[in-house]
C-alpha cells in the first residue's frame, strides 16, 4: 500500500534532503543541539511533511498553500546552514554541502511547478 505523495518525485527528494539535514543537526556540538539542532530538524521534517499534506488536499489552492510552506522550510533550512557554516559548526566537506544546496534548489523548482498547476 502506498500513499499518493509517495509517488511524487519531489517528496522523495525532500525525504533525502531531510535525512541529510537531520544528519547535520545530529552532528552539532551539544551546546548547539537545542537552538540550531532542533530548529534544523523541525525545518527538515516540515519539507516532506507539507508536501505529503498538500498532495492530499482537494483544491489546487489548498495544495499550493502546503507546497509554499514546504518551500519556505527549504529556505529556512538553507539559512540555518549558512549561519552554521559562518560559525564553523558544520562538520561536512564542501561536496556534501554542495549536494544539499543542489537538492534544495531542485526541490524549490519542483514545488514552484506544482504550485503553478
Amino acid at each position: 500500500m502506498s500513499f499518493q505523495f509517495q509517488r511524487l518525485k519531489v517528496w522523495e527528494k525532500a525525504v533525502e534532503l531531510a535525512d541529510l539535514l537531520i544528519e547535520i543537526a545530529d552532528g552539532l556540538p551539544q551546546k548547539y543541539q537545542f537552538s540550531f539542532g532542533e530548529q534544523l530538524r523541525r525545518c527538515a521534517l516540515s519539507i516532506p511533511s507539507n508536501i505529503a499534506e498538500g498532495s492530499g488536499r482537494k483544491t489546487v489552492r489548498d495544495s499550493s498553500n502546503f507546497y509554499n510552506i514546504s518551500k519556505g522550510s527549504v529556505y529556512e533550512s538553507m539559512s540555518i546552514l549558512i549561519i552554521l557554516s559562518k560559525r564553523n559548526l558544520l562538520n561536512v566537506d564542501e561536496k556534501y554541502k554542495q549536494k544539499i544546496y543542489v537538492l534544495a534548489e531542485e526541490i524549490c523548482r519542483m514545488l514552484t511547478g506544482l504550485m503553478r498547476k
